[in-house]
């Protein structure tokens, strides 16, 4: 069935993930009684989900759905929190270090992935999974969608979305079009696969390459900005040496008195979030 995997299936997997992210070995209890957790409690403790602080009750405005029916476009979510939402595209490189330090660190991400760019190496997206990073869907062959014929969008997005809920274990809810490219043809295609937003960004860390105008390793503002502002959604891409880069990002929120925070917690459901639809309102003042 779509979107669900075995219980069986998902739990190898996910040991799987663990190996290839140079987590710590899951090992059975030996027979004779050997000292330790479980197995069942290793994996309990491996597998779970992790679960990020949500916003606070009157400091955010929710993304409202589009008024046509399709998937909303978002790059920026509307709060007074001093909170940015770090992405990080495609996938094609392997960088197992950055599984230990989001692990260590306890850093909300979001993973749009191009599934082509996952060759042999599903695994180490499964460990990325079990860090806490969400799997959202950003093609299969990173295609330009606005150049694309209507029957060719939906392949893109449909194949990889089936893709990621094979491998997975959940269907992506969110969709980001390569290179921020999309036309109202990508939008009706979307929402034909299930996608129910679609998230670009409002700044970029030209993590591992050059920026135009920032230089290697910039960090630029679509408003032309400087450094962060509460709200925003960052850009960034699975590269060479991706610990090193995000310990990089880290040092700068912090320095601005900001925080990481998980963007599917102010996403609502309808859009593909963990938010309700409603969220509750601030507490009356005595």
């Amino acid at each position: 069935m779509r979107g669900t995997m075995p219980v069986v299936a998902t739990v190898a997997a996910g040991v799987i993930g663990v190996a290839a992210g140079t987590w710590p070995s899951v090992r059975a209890q030996a027979a004779g009684g050997e000292e330790g957790p479980s197995m069942r409690t290793q994996l309990a403790s491996v597998l779970q989900d992790q679960q990020w602080a949500k916003p606070k009750p009157g400091s955010w405005k929710p993304p409202r759905p589009a008024p046509d029916g399709l998937p909303p476009v978002i790059s920026r979510i509307d709060t007074q929190e001093k909170v940015v939402f770090l992405t990080i595209d495609d996938g094609y490189e392997y960088d197992p270090e950055f599984v230990n330090l989001v692990r260590k660190e306890r850093v909300p991400i979001m993973t749009y992935l191009t599934t082509r760019y996952v060759k042999g190496q599903g695994q180490y997206f499964w460990a990325m999974r079990n860090a806490g990073s969400v799997m959202e869907n950003h093609t299969v062959n990173h295609l330009n969608m606005a150049l694309q014929p209507p029957e060719k969008q939906k392949q893109e997005i449909c194949e990889a979305s089936d893709t990621i809920a094979q491998q997975y274990g959940r269907r992506p809810q969110v969709f980001r079009p390569p290179f921020g490219s999309m036309n109202e043809t990508t939008r009706k295609m979307a929402k034909e696969c299930g996608i129910k937003s679609i998230m670009l960004w409002s700044a970029e860390f030209y993590n591992g390459t050059t920026g135009p105008g920032v230089g290697f390793n910039g960090f630029a503002r679509g408003d032309g900005g400087k450094g962060f502002k509460p709200g925003d959604i960052v850009l960034m891409h699975y590269r060479k040496g991706l610990a090193e880069q995000f310990r990089t990002i880290l040092g700068w929120i912090e320095q601005q008195g900001f925080r990481a925070a998980a963007v599917e917690n102010y996403l609502p459901k309808s859009l593909g979030g963990n938010a309700p639809d409603k969220p509750p309102a601030s507490p009356a003042k005595p």
